[in-house]
C-alpha cells in the first residue's frame, strides 16, 4: 500500500478512536454551573515597536539553561539558526499587519535604533530592558514587542510518519517604555505527539489534519496562539460580542 494511502487509513482509525474517546469520557463529566469571572482591564495600546525575535543561544554554543533577561523565565535552550529567527520575525510582523490591532513600527526601524544605542558612548553597558525602553520612547510607542527562540528541531520523516517529531520553543513579551513594566508575556513550548501519545491534545490533532508537521508549521500554530492571547486580540473582541 502506498505511503499516502497508509496515512489516510491511519488517520481514519485515529478519528474513530478519538470520537470513541470523546464520547465515552465526555459523558462522564457531569453538568457544572459556569464560573463567572471578570477579566482584568487590558492596557491601552495603540502604537507598538516590533523588535522581533532573537536567539537565546548563538551558533557554536552548547545547549544550556537560559534565563530571559526581560521576564526572568528560564528555558533549556539550544542554538537556533539566524535564518529561522528572521523567518519567525517576518511571520510575526506579517500576522500583526493582517489583524490590524496596532499602529506598528517594523523590525527594520527598531534595528536601526538598537545600533545607534549600542555605538553611543553614553549607553555603554545598558541593560536589555533599558534598551527596549529607549527604543519605545524614541518612537513614542505604548509598547515594545520582543521574543526569544529557545529551541528549533525539524522533524525527521514525512507527513505520515516520523523518526523524530518537530519541536519548537519561543516566547513573546510586551514592554511598556515609560517604566519597563511587562504588560503581557506568553510562551509556546511544543513537541508534536501522536493522538495515542496525548489523547487530550485533540484540538491540535484536528488542526494538523492528523499529519506530522514541519517545524515551521508547528511554529505557526504557536504564533497564532500567542497573538490570540495578546492584548487587543480581534478574536477576543469577537468572542465578547458573541
Amino acid at each position: 500500500m502506498p505511503e499516502k494511502d497508509r496515512g489516510k487509513s491511519r488517520r481514519y482509525y485515529l478519528w474513530l478512536f478519538a470520537i470513541f474517546f470523546l464520547l465515552t469520557n465526555g459523558g462522564c463529566q457531569g453538568g457544572r454551573a459556569p464560573v463567572q469571572s471578570q477579566a482584568p482591564p487590558q492596557p491601552i495600546i495603540k502604537k507598538v515597536v516590533v523588535v522581533g525575535f532573537r536567539t537565546a543561544i548563538s551558533k557554536g554554543e552548547k545547549p544550556d539553561l537560559v534565563r530571559n533577561p526581560i521576564t526572568g523565565t528560564a528555558f533549556m535552550s539550544q542554538p537556533v539558526p539566524q535564518d529561522v529567527v528572521k523567518w519567525l520575525t517576518d511571520q510575526l510582523f506579517d500576522m500583526l499587519v493582517t489583524d490590524k490591532r496596532w499602529n506598528l513600527i517594523p523590525p527594520g526601524q527598531a534595528k536601526g535604533i538598537v545600533e545607534s544605542i549600542v555605538v553611543s558612548d553614553t549607553k555603554v553597558g545598558i541593560s536589555p530592558l533599558k534598551m527596549l525602553q529607549e527604543i519605545g520612547k524614541t518612537f513614542g510607542a505604548d509598547a515594545v514587542l520582543i521574543g526569544q527562540v529557545y529551541r528549533w528541531r525539524e522533524r525527521v520523516g514525512s507527513d505520515f510518519g516520523v523518526e523524530s517529531p518537530a519541536s519548537v520553543a519561543f516566547d513573546l513579551s510586551l514592554v511598556r517604555p515609560s517604566d519597563g513594566a511587562i504588560l503581557w508575556r506568553g510562551n509556546y513550548d511544543k513537541t508534536q505527539k501522536s493522538l495515542f501519545e496525548n489523547l487530550f491534545d485533540f484540538k491540535d490533532y484536528i488542526k494538523s489534519d492528523g499529519l506530522w508537521l514541519t517545524a515551521k508549521k508547528l511554529a505557526k500554530f504557536g504564533l497564532d496562539k500567542l497573538l490570540e492571547d495578546m492584548p487587543g486580540s480581534p478574536l477576543k473582541k469577537k468572542a465578547v460580542k458573541d
